[in-house]
């Protein structure tokens, strides 16, 4: 299913970053001459399609992938505008680094982005942890949203 965020009422983000900073995990906007090693990184962490959606986010001006790195290594990454615009996803956190804040971060990078853009709301497309989206930032289920966008996927 989809989700629906109020990006107008988006709560506090300090929090979750001042936790990256603390664990010396610096995340930001992903740039363009790392494109090859982000998407490298999605396609063996995660998936080819998730792949093919960071592709697109690179694609976008100013780029709409965020990631979050320490050490030079890359811990977790977040899109928006990639499947569909006004869309956030895909995202994801290495295993190993899960459960540290990251994927909280991450999400609100990418929402306030979105309303910096000026979008009142942003749609989470295909949901996994739909507990997890409800207490970050709000997030209700769209009834009768599955399959959605992803409808006859290849």
């Amino acid at each position: 299913m989809d989700m629906l965020v109020k990006l107008y009422a988006l709560p506090d983000s300090r929090p979750a970053y001042d936790r990256l900073l603390k664990a010396g995990i610096v995340m930001r906007r992903a740039l363009a001459p790392e494109k090859h090693k982000v998407v490298a990184w999605v396609r063996e962490t995660f998936s080819e399609a998730w792949a093919s959606e960071t592709e697109v986010a690179f694609s976008r001006q100013p780029v709409s992938c965020f990631i979050a790195i320490q050490q030079k290594k890359i811990l977790g990454f977040a899109c928006h505008d990639a499947a569909c615009r006004n869309f956030f996803g895909p995202t994801g956190v290495a295993p190993k680094a899960q459960q540290g804040g990251i994927g909280k971060a991450l999400l609100f990078a990418c929402l306030e982005d979105m309303k910096h853009q000026g979008f009142g709301y942003a749609i989470i497309g295909g949901v996994g942890p739909a507990e997890f989206y409800t207490k970050a930032v709000g997030a209700v289920a769209i009834e009768g949203s599955a399959p959605g966008i992803y409808r006859g996927l290849l």
